[in-house]
């Protein structure tokens, strides 16, 4: 299952009572200044949940697939990490692997398409 901004809404309104539309806006605003500072090339660290960075990529020579002995040169870029933080990353470890391989399966079974029946 994914959680969705939508999700968050609904549910942190339900806890607190406050109306779905202030907690979106109060949810939007807040990723917003995060995205912005990201975009500036600062980190965001959220204590207790994880640290969003810049980080620079240095530029590569890659591979086309379709014709592997053409050389394609990747330049360097910016991208953005997500550290998680030590309560985080300790929950995680405690998930067990079969779980996360049998809920990515029951995700990839529930978007095949239905074979039609012949008319």
């Amino acid at each position: 299952m994914t959680l969705t901004k939508r999700d968050l809404v609904i549910r942190i309104s339900t806890e607190t009572d406050i109306p779905q539309q202030q907690v979106l806006e109060v949810v939007q605003r807040t990723l917003d200044y995060i995205s912005e500072s990201v975009a500036k090339g600062d980190n965001v660290e959220l204590r207790n949940f994880g640290v969003f960075e810049v980080k620079v990529r240095k530029a590569r020579i890659g591979r086309n697939p379709n014709a592997p002995a053409t050389d394609v040169p990747i330049p360097e870029r910016s991208v953005v990490k997500f550290k998680p933080g030590k309560e985080m990353r300790a929950e995680v470890l405690k998930l067990s692997p079969g779980v996360i391989v049998a809920k990515k399966k029951e995700k990839q079974n529930s978007q095949a398409p239905t074979p039609t029946e012949p008319a």
